[in-house]
């Protein structure tokens, strides 16, 4: 019979070894992509030049730690910010973080929110929030400088429900599941749906995603933003992309958004 202290030092290799193999599982995981096709890239000043108003959802945590909420992006306007519903409320429109706990970061500055502009796409009448009705606007307490440029107000009129076409993705806020800090990736959108809730088109997409990729942007290849990502199905789960049961979804900016958007920047602070 073995020894006791012979018992002890196997003891303490198996766990050494199990520790070192749920390392590597756990960082193969953490910079897992969400399809098996890698193509995303460091976000670089040129990229930064050329899709104006990308900028990031910062919060405190309930720890009050200071993190990377989401992507965000100053739009129409140098004081109006859009960005996910989903960053304050849950998908019963319950609150889960007030707007005084973030604030969004654009070319080095930090920008507070006037709480009291809050809009949500849902309706007062809706019992969840949706794809189609998960966006926010909000304004800012001061707008940004001259030189930090909003990204124009968005038209998808020449976008075709059922359309295919390729896209890029900007994240300005980076995802959970790659060490770049702000990333683009060329991609494609695979069918854009009927309008729904807001008379918003939901377009299915296999760019890769993560946990705090939520707002980033699509593209079109001529520079253009025609929507703006929610949610990903299977996230992580590296298989062959099926537009059915495996896809990012976005909502394209029109029906409401695209009005609320018009409205706010047609009536400054």
């Amino acid at each position: 019979m073995r020894s006791l202290g012979v018992r002890r030092a196997l003891a303490l290799v198996a766990l050494m070894l199990i520790g070192a193999a749920l390392a590597r599982i756990g960082a193969q995981t953490a910079h897992a992509a969400l399809y098996g096709d890698d193509r995303r890239k460091a976000m670089t000043e040129a990229d930064i030049d050329r899709f104006a108003g990308a900028g990031v959802l910062m919060c405190y945590s309930d720890y009050g730690t200071l993190e990377r909420a989401a992507a965000a992006w100053l739009i129409a306007s140098h004081d109006l910010v859009v960005m996910n519903a989903h960053n304050f409320v849950d998908r019963r429109l319950a609150p889960t973080h007030p707007v005084t706990n973030c604030f969004f970061r654009i070319a080095g500055g930090d920008y507070y929110f006037d709480d009291d502009s809050l809009r949500i796409g849902a309706s007062v009448e809706s019992k969840g929030l949706h794809i189609t009705d998960d966006w926010t606007l909000l304004r800012l307490l001061q707008p940004t400088p001259d030189a930090v440029k909003p990204q124009p107000a968005p038209d998808v009129s020449d976008v075709a429900t059922g359309a295919r076409l390729k896209v890029l993705m900007v994240s300005p806020a980076g995802h959970s599941n790659t060490r770049l800090a702000a990333t683009t990736e060329s991609c494609d959108i695979y069918r854009v749906d009927e309008p729904t809730e807001g008379h918003v088109r939901r377009a299915r997409h296999d760019c890769n995603d993560g946990y705090g990729g939520s707002g980033s942007g699509l593209f079109t290849e001529d520079g253009r933003l025609i929507a703006m990502h929610s949610a990903s199905l299977d996230m992580n789960q590296k298989r062959s992309f099926d537009v059915e049961t495996h896809y990012g979804s976005a909502l394209l900016f029109e029906g409401e958004l695209a009005e609320a958007i018009r409205d706010a920047a047609s009536n400054p602070r």
